[in-house]
């Protein structure tokens, strides 16, 4: 029997009986130097490192597909040493001899992790949070949720992989640190999430719905608030006989009488008030649910900015810090006043009113739901579905304004 026998450079009648090379050594390669041109520097089966002038080494490995001479980069020398980029080549030509070019194979996986890439939790998220139209306080305080709380532990993985017992570890993480309320709205922003996945077509169910029953109940934590109309004169009273700066006074005798968020009564500016009109319109960036939000004055609001307007004129805040006339006094300012008033925590707080005024505004002085809600600065839909404007039932919510103001007097006035 005959054999072949190859010579280097052999240029016989066979050329494509390309002669063995002898194959490299990690020695070899580190005694490489760079030269003026390229070097290739061949360990058989197509694989050679490519040393360039500048003393880049660069793996690179040649081969034929479709009758085409083709050439895939294989990595780059020292992070992929010789065992690796021998790997890599016989993967490449395992791919060859079940017809796959390995070049294509490589762009469509890279391709698929870019579509995976694309609709990880975190990249859905952070989507989802660009379109929230949420004051900057409330925004920084979800975003600190998902960074700390969610992305470290399912945040890299595909939302349409992700399962109930996921979410419902993270869940518990949340809670071992006993933060059970806040584990209650982590979960409710990622079953947002998720929905919002759903309907951009990157899953097709929610698992965090599959949680209810799974979490520690929460605890019940509404703002404290006095809704007895019996406790309620007392309290008044305490507030109107209230012995500190005039701008705390003016603030805890407005608060009932308005029932707004305390950031939205103490970050007023007299800009936003229409005296003529009696009304008070607070911009949309100062909102919760950022749209403009106007507040019928009645006579007795008009009488507690009358007296404070010589006070405060020369700031642009209706109630501004007493360090500094250019910012708002404290937001604890209205609590604290209320806690030396001998009121402690869990029984009022400033953002308790609006509870207080939602309550017997209905269940007292029968003011339709819908009247009170538009009050409060709650989204409430016509029958079409559409978010009634700021101006809404402006005339019906002026005269249940006024009631509340002369009830407040009533129940103030009364004998203890």
């Amino acid at each position: 029997m005959r054999r072949w026998g190859y010579k280097v450079g052999y240029r016989g009648p066979y050329p494509e009986l390309i002669p063995p090379a002898m194959p490299l050594s990690d020695a070899a390669i580190r005694r490489a130097k760079p030269a003026d041109k390229p070097q290739k520097l061949s360990d058989g089966g197509g694989l050679y490192l490519l040393v360039q002038p500048t003393g880049g080494r660069y793996w690179r490995l040649k081969y034929r597909f479709g009758g085409k001479e083709k050439l895939l980069a294989v990595g780059v020398y020292p992070d992929v040493p010789l065992a690796l980029a021998r790997q890599r080549r016989d993967e490449a030509r395992q791919l060859l001899a079940k017809g796959v070019d390995p070049g294509e194979h490589r762009k469509a996986v890279a391709a698929a992790r870019a579509e995976l890439g694309a609709n990880t939790f975190e990249v859905i998220a952070r989507e989802w949070l660009g379109k929230r139209d949420w004051v900057e306080s409330y925004r920084v305080k979800v975003e600190a949720w998902f960074a700390n709380d969610v992305f470290p532990w399912i945040g890299s993985r595909p939302a349409a992989q992700l399962e109930a017992p996921d979410f419902l570890a993270v869940a518990r993480r949340v809670e071992k640190r006993g933060a059970i309320e806040s584990a209650h709205r982590i979960m409710q922003n990622c079953g947002q999430v998720m929905r919002y996945a759903i309907a951009t077509g990157r899953a097709v169910r929610n698992p965090v719905a599959d949680l209810k029953g799974a979490l520690a109940p929460a605890p019940d934590n509404n703002f404290a608030a006095v809704t007895d109309p019996k406790e309620l004169g007392p309290l008044l009273r305490a507030m109107h006989g209230y012995r500190g700066t005039p701008i705390v006074q003016a603030a805890l005798q407005l608060a009932p009488m308005v029932f707004l968020r305390p950031g939205e009564l103490r970050m007023a500016q007299w800009r936003e008030f229409d005296l003529q009109e009696r009304t008070w319109t607070i911009p949309a960036e100062r909102m919760k649910m950022r749209r403009p939000h106007t507040v019928p004055l009645s006579d007795q609001a008009m009488a507690v900015l009358a007296e404070l307007q010589p006070l405060t004129s020369r700031s642009s805040y209706v109630f501004p810090s007493a360090r500094s006339r250019d910012r708002p006094m404290s937001s604890n300012a209205v609590l604290a006043a209320l806690r030396r008033m001998g009121y402690e925590v869990g029984t009022v707080t400033g953002h308790g009113f609006r509870a207080t005024a939602r309550t017997i505004l209905d269940e007292v002085l029968g003011f339709r739901p819908d009247i009170i809600e538009h009050q409060l600065a709650h989204e409430v839909k016509d029958p079409n579905g559409r978010s009634y404007n700021r101006t809404a039932h402006l005339a019906e919510r002026r005269r249940m304004m006024q009631v509340w103001a002369d009830y407040l007097d009533t129940l103030r006035g009364q004998a203890a």
